[in-house]
């Protein structure tokens, strides 16, 4: 799967119009029909703006070649406005939906009893990396497609288009791919009111991030926009993704 071919295209700035943000997705997505069977690409939509423009992005390549593929991860914490509204997109959409939860029993957690929120790296291990591991290997998921962005961490400014990620952990080996990686979040905004696309009513409540209830909270205009999650979270999204987190 030559997928790094994708990193031969140079970054574009923030400061680039949307207009060729919008071309550089667009040719990065349909560079991956020829190389994948469709049906092995799933976008990781977490039902929040970003993967929502990925979503629809994808979706628009496929153009009706089949229902586009989604995996969601949900810890048992998610705010119920953000599982409701994926639900109904992907209802609305035909996107062929698969949930990723902590599996219980002897080798799972017990969600009723779980420390939630205490050791932010266990608790994302847990709850979200290897549901998400276990779902990519029960659907023989190839390519990850996410809404990641290098304006919005630190973490992710050196991020590639294309990334493989190695098999570890009972993560099985596939690629991620980061169509949105040069946005901004004012370029999501104009391409959600452009093109009238729905999104989660968290977001006309002063949320401009969404995470689990425990570790999310309203950010200010004023402040970045991941102010509004849990900082010792934050500090460590580069261990994450060594976990496997996209």
């Amino acid at each position: 799967m030559p997928l790094a071919e994708l990193n031969a295209h140079c970054p574009l700035p923030p400061a680039a119009p949307l207009a060729d943000k919008l071309s550089r997705s667009r040719q990065l997505l349909a560079a991956l029909a020829p190389r994948l069977d469709p049906a092995r690409i799933a976008v990781a939509y977490t039902g929040g703006k970003d993967s929502g423009v990925a979503l629809y992005l994808w979706k628009e390549a496929l153009a009706g070649s089949g229902p586009p593929r989604a995996i969601s991860i949900d810890t048992g914490h998610k705010f119920p406005q953000v599982m409701a509204f994926r639900d109904k997109l992907c209802a609305d959409w035909n996107v062929e939906l698969t949930i990723a939860r902590p599996q219980g029993g002897p080798s799972g957690v017990d969600l009723g009893a779980y420390p939630v929120a205490v050791d932010k790296v266990s608790c994302c291990r847990d709850l979200k990396i290897l549901p998400l591991c276990q779902a990519l290997a029960d659907t023989g998921t190839q390519a990850l497609l996410t809404g990641i962005r290098r304006d919005e961490h630190p973490s992710r400014q050196a991020r590639q288009y294309a990334e493989l990620r190695a098999a570890s952990g009972g993560c099985p080996e596939h690629w991620q791919v980061n169509p949105i990686l040069d946005w901004t979040e004012m370029d999501i905004w104009a391409f959600i009111t452009g093109e009238g696309l729905p999104f989660c009513e968290l977001y006309l409540e002063g949320y401009r991030s969404l995470g689990c209830v425990p570790c999310t909270k309203p950010a200010g205009a004023d402040s970045g926009e991941r102010a509004g999650r849990d900082p010792d979270k934050e500090r460590q999204l580069e261990t994450l993704k060594s976990l496997g987190y996209f």
